[in-house]
């Protein structure tokens, strides 16, 4: 009702998980990137656990979009199965005719295919929603499966969804044997206020909008709260109370419209059953060590591959990068003073101003301005990836940097090049952010410029 009137493509705060509305703030975004390098370097049986409509699902279905092409997905949305409900539901989705019933048979078979998968230098990994509601003997199937393994790795890599309930099932006396078996604990945490705000202007240019946050800040201290910082909750308060807005014909949303929004939700305050601080700090302290791995195992594979020399009349744009090497920099031969972070996440995006005009550049001068970029760059810099193509697709990424030259500021462009996955990669990136919120800022902006591709935050620690 209210999309025209905000000026809206789409509802901003659909409560069904839709990817391209991804929010990679509140540590989603290193939590996936680490999900990503834990299933693909044979670590067993992953968990991610959090509170209900804290994003678990979403970070399900970017799994299923970000993990490499060499990796076999199977999806289990219904936790009420038995064991062997889910050995036939994995054997379909393997393709593996059924076994008329006997469960030994077809565990075989499984394992059969599985080894030929694995001999064909692919790997299957199976992500299973909702797993607090599995039934025992459910959760005990899921760990003899874990025991299917060739001499040296897992044929079948398994990740656990669920809430909260999950943890405490698996320090049960009698699921100590699974809980052995997980190698890598996620926990997704309530959105802090501050990210609060940001993830509500990420969602509204994610939808189309152009204008300035329509949210006060005493708007979002009430969503914040009123919430508690779980994402579900706070897209239901924010879509009633811009609902409010528009029914009182008015443009900005603040307490009052919030207030209205709580009263018609009538949400529950949660229990909490764990010690938030402490919580943050270790899920903060895991994600960090699953990409210090990351990091370290990229260090040692990537390769300097030279970029072909070819003519561009407009600087290359940026892949998203699952490891990335040799960033290459679409500046002018003679850089002007480039923004800092601060003002470029402050900047508006998208609005009508004068393009920055550049001189026409090869793609080796622009690996050289990248080169020189990186140099003098802390790692602990964040920027922002746009696009990532194979790397025989030179014209698509020049095409979408013409597509997007008047709402970008091409000196802020770079592009690289990487064949860590195995495959000979091309990325797009954006900007120069000291800290992760200022990047996170900047990318609610720049959602607009490039919702299929999907723009996310990364680490310049990522690009060595």
């Amino acid at each position: 009702m209210y999309l025209e009137h905000f000026g809206l493509h789409q509802p901003p705060f659909r409560i069904t998980p839709h990817t391209e509305f991804f929010f990679s703030g509140g540590k989603r975004g290193a939590t996936l990137e680490a999900l990503i390098y834990a299933i693909t370097h044979d670590e067993g049986i992953v968990k991610v656990s959090g509170e209900v409509g804290s994003g678990k699902t979403m970070l399900c279905r970017m799994l299923l979009e970000k993990l490499p092409d060499n990796v076999e997905t199977i999806y289990l949305a219904n936790p009420m199965l038995s064991r062997e409900e889910i050995l036939f539901a994995i054997a379909d989705e393997l393709g593996i005719p059924p076994a008329e019933g006997r469960s030994h048979l077809l565990l075989r078979s499984l394992q059969e295919r599985l080894l030929e998968i694995y001999g064909s230098g692919r790997q299957v990994v199976a992500l299973i929603d909702e797993a607090h509601a599995m039934p025992p003997e459910a959760l005990e199937e899921i760990r003899l499966l874990s025991n299917l393994e060739s001499n040296r790795h897992k044929l079948l890599q398994i990740a656990l969804f669920g809430q909260p309930e999950l943890d405490f099932r698996l320090q049960q006396a009698d699921m100590r044997q699974l809980n052995d078996r997980i190698t890598q604990n996620f926990r997704l945490e309530p959105l802090r206020q501050s990210d609060v705000s940001v993830y509500l202007l990420f969602r509204l240019r994610a939808a189309g909008y152009r204008g300035p946050d329509p949210f006060t800040k005493g708007a979002i201290e009430l969503i914040s709260k009123a919430s508690e910082g779980l994402s579900r909750r706070i897209n239901i308060l924010a879509d009633k109370a811009l609902l409010a807005a528009f029914s009182e014909g008015v443009h900005q949303v603040d307490r009052r419209q919030v207030r209205s929004a709580i009263g018609d939700a009538g949400f529950r305050r949660l229990g909490r059953r764990f010690n938030v601080g402490w919580a943050w700090a270790g899920a903060a302290a895991g994600v960090c060590a699953i990409a210090f791995l990351a990091y370290s195992a990229g260090k040692q594979s990537l390769g300097s591959i030279p970029l072909a020399p070819a003519t561009v009349t407009a600087p290359p744009l940026a892949v998203p990068a699952e490891q990335a090497v040799e960033p290459t920099a679409v500046a002018p031969t003679s850089p002007p003073e480039a923004p800092s972070g601060a003002a470029l996440a402050a900047a508006p995006v998208g609005v009508a101003e004068a393009p920055h005009a550049q001189p026409p550049l090869t793609l080796a001068e622009l690996s050289a301005a990248s080169k020189a970029w990186l140099a003098k760059t802390p790692d602990s810099h964040f920027f922002i990836q746009l696009l990532v193509v194979d790397a025989s697709s030179e014209k698509e990424v020049l095409d979408f940097i013409d597509k997007h030259a008047t709402m970008l500021d091409l000196r802020q462009l770079r592009v690289y090049r990487s064949n860590l996955s195995g495959k000979d990669r091309l990325g797009v990136i954006y900007g120069d952010y000291p800290s992760r919120e200022l990047a996170n800022a900047a990318l609610a902006k720049l959602a607009e410029v490039s919702p299929a591709s999907k723009p996310y935050v990364r680490s310049v620690s990522r690009l060595r």
